[in-house]
């Protein structure tokens, strides 16, 4: 893995080969079969993220452990990026098409610190991720591009990733999908310590101990 940027001063940072091209495909591959063989149930979808224009295919690691433990395992490695102890809230994985965009935002308050990892392009072209330069209070406004501030446009190749304060940062892709398909797992971390620790494992998993009992 490779770090271009300084995630510290500027929010964001480039990790290129985060991991390898394989892994990325292997998981792409055990997501196909346990779909199935058909098509994508997406053409009847009406309820959608407003950040995009038409639906995409979504699955949250809650709902297939192969991305949860994946957010796990990554921890460790992001945690020594940020420079801080950190503690996993949740991932997804979505599925754009050719054309999609993604309007600007920020992430909910589980997004301290997020990954946008590119799993795979059906042609094999890079598709840039933009981040705002200026950090900004949270907000649940979403435009179509940035404004008047300026942007980082980060290109990533299958295994690279963008980590970025998700929270503060805004984001989005302004320029429409160039491949027929293209995948990406996103992840999320809060500081352990940190204003939004109540956040950790999204509230899904409790984090009292539990008892055992035996007969």
């Amino acid at each position: 893995m490779r770090v271009v940027g300084d995630y510290e001063h500027t929010g964001y940072a480039l990790l290129e080969e985060l991991i390898a091209p394989e892994t990325a495909s292997a998981l792409v591959a055990m997501l196909k079969k346990d779909i199935g063989p058909s098509a994508l149930p997406l053409s009847n979808v009406q309820d959608f993220p407003n950040l995009l224009e038409r639906p995409a295919f979504e699955v949250y690691g809650h709902f297939y452990p192969p991305m949860l433990t994946f957010l796990w395992g990554l921890t460790p490695i992001v945690s020594h990026v940020v420079g801080r102890d950190l503690l996993p809230t949740y991932d997804y994985l979505r599925i754009y098409r050719a054309g999609d965009i993604c309007r600007v935002h920020h992430d909910r308050l589980s997004c301290e610190h997020s990954l946008s990892l590119t799993l795979d392009y059906s042609d094999g072209v890079p598709w840039n991720l933009e981040v705002g330069q200026f950090e900004s209070e949270p907000s649940a406004r979403v435009e179509k591009d940035f404004g008047s501030e300026p942007f980082a446009s980060l290109e990533m190749n299958v295994g690279d990733a963008v980590l970025y304060r998700g929270v503060r940062h805004r984001h989005g892709r302004l320029t429409p999908n160039p491949n027929g398909w293209s995948v990406h797992l996103f992840l999320h971390w809060v500081d352990r310590d940190g204003p939004y620790r109540d956040h950790a494992f999204d509230g899904q998993i409790s984090q009292t101990k539990p008892r055992f009992e035996f007969v």
